[in-house]
């Protein structure tokens, strides 16, 4: 039996922090799901297809040496159940501190009453990436700080052609 774990988030962009719960997560499944979140609402930095294709630069070789497939998805509903449509028994949340356990605890909750067969697997980050976010990343890169230490080298190569641009 393949054991599929999913991790959301909207990779915008993706971060070391991101880059570390993932490769905790190659441990712990046999094929991991990328899901990215798509919110009409919001206007991300880069589109789902840019972010879709450094989500699979940056995770490729993380999952290699696991032997853990890779598969990067979009997705503009509720997390669970495009967990459940990708037929993961894990949804992979990382945890950075008290307060995104608090939150993340009652998205579980709830994800455990609407589908009891997907579990909630909660990843602590490493000590070096606890302050990273991905809105921070973004304002530092927008106001031309280096984000070098915030983001794996494709990402920052994207960055800085993003924000040349503007």
């Amino acid at each position: 039996m393949i054991r599929t774990a999913f991790y959301t988030g909207s990779f915008d962009p993706v971060t070391n922090g991101h880059a570390d719960v993932i490769a905790a997560a190659a441990g712990l499944c046999d094929r991991l799901v990328l899901a990215i979140g798509v919110h009409p609402g919001k206007t991300p930095l880069f589109t789902a297809d840019e972010r879709a294709a450094l989500l699979r630069e940056v995770a490729a070789p993380l999952l290699a040496p696991r032997g853990t497939a890779l598969e990067v998805v979009t997705f503009d509903d509720l997390a669970v159940d495009a967990a459940k449509r990708a037929g993961a028994g894990i949804i992979v949340r990382g945890l950075r501190d008290g307060s995104d356990l608090d939150y993340e605890m009652q998205m579980a909750g709830m994800n455990a009453a609407m589908a009891p067969q997907v579990q909630t697997v909660f990843l602590p980050a490493s000590p070096a990436v606890r302050p990273i976010t991905a809105t921070l990343v973004r304002q530092i890169a927008a106001m031309g700080g280096d984000v070098s230490a915030f983001v794996p080298v494709p990402v920052l190569a994207a960055l800085k052609a993003r924000f040349a641009r503007r």
